[in-house]
């Protein structure tokens, strides 16, 4: 059903009710992220478990490690990623790429910088964590993987939409998504705005990449934000207003993400992600003992971590 056709019609605006600066911090070997969603002052927003901001050179990066019980979305914005899998699948996500990957019921992977020929050093770019209902959790993993050039894109009154999941104005993205999504990367030119649909009962938020924007109502004081901070939108409301407020000549570029609330209890233990911590307990053991799931990993390292010697 097109997001259009799941709001309520009535053209209320959806309002800022919380706004956050992502600082960084260290991950996985010398990498540095700025994580909004997932830190200690704001675990989760159903169905969203993670939002990092990126930022890694060879050779540090994310070596190997588990994850069970939900989805990873990696958004490349700038430099190439290498990934690897203990059941053989190996690729990389380059620049304005996009992989799509369904942990399901366990999978070790690595995710390291690698060389390319635009001399890039510096890759950045946005992972998001998706928690998967009780009925999904543990299904085969799966990729969905889309190059730069196959993702949908559409450009109308000075404002740029790829859309990563969902649709905009008729324009489909080709991902399937378990927990309804729409995730929409917005570049508006100076003095233009959006109207936004957003199904009323979804969880939404907006985390702002370059330049200065106004969300939901500029009597609101904190609807004002900058690069690097999120925004999450309050229930009620069926659309999101948002318009540049930047330097004469600066674009705007920020995502907007949103999703239908799973409304399952959830426990979380680092990269596992169940509805109890007996189901918790039971994947630490699996994972241990290479079951149900991480047979494969038992003999796996991948080619990056055995390549700087790690483990």
């Amino acid at each position: 059903m097109p997001i259009s056709e799941l709001s309520s019609g009535n053209n209320t605006k959806k309002l800022v009710v919380k706004k956050l600066f992502a600082r960084q911090q260290h991950e996985g070997f010398g990498a540095v992220v700025r994580r909004s969603i997932g830190r200690f002052e704001f675990r989760y927003l159903d169905p969203f478990l993670v939002l990092d901001e990126f930022s890694v050179s060879a050779p540090a990066g994310f070596p190997d490690h588990p994850h069970r019980g939900f989805e990873t979305v990696t958004y490349m914005l700038e430099g190439e990623i290498l990934h690897e899998d203990c059941e053989g699948h190996k690729g990389v996500i380059r620049e304005g790429g996009l992989q799509w990957m369904t942990a399901g019921k366990g999978i070790v992977h690595s995710e390291m910088p690698c060389s390319n020929s635009n001399g890039v050093t510096h890759n950045k770019g946005l992972q998001l964590w998706i928690n998967l209902s009780s009925k999904h959790k543990l299904v085969e993993p799966s990729y969905q993987e889309i190059e730069s050039k196959d993702i949908a894109e559409t450009e109308k009154d000075g404002v740029r939409v790829r859309v990563i999941a969902g649709e905009w104005n008729g324009v489909k993205s080709k991902i399937c998504t378990r927990t309804p999504t729409m995730y929409l990367d917005f570049t508006l030119s100076p003095g233009s705005r959006i109207s936004q649909p957003i199904p009323v009962h979804w969880n939404a938020f907006v985390y702002v990449l370059q330049g200065h924007g106004h969300f939901g109502d500029s009597k609101i004081q904190h609807s004002a934000a900058s690069a690097h901070h999120l925004l999450v939108l309050g229930l009620g409301g069926d659309c999101l207003e948002a318009w540049n407020g930047s330097d004469p000549g600066m674009p705007l570029r920020f995502i907007l993400v949103a999703g239908e609330p799973i409304g399952e209890p959830m426990v979380q233990f680092g990269p596992f992600v169940m509805n109890t911590q007996e189901e918790i307990d039971r994947t630490i053991d699996d994972f241990e003992n290479f079951r149900n799931g991480f047979e494969n990993a038992r003999h796996w390292k991948s080619q990056a971590a055995s390549a700087l010697g790690l483990f």
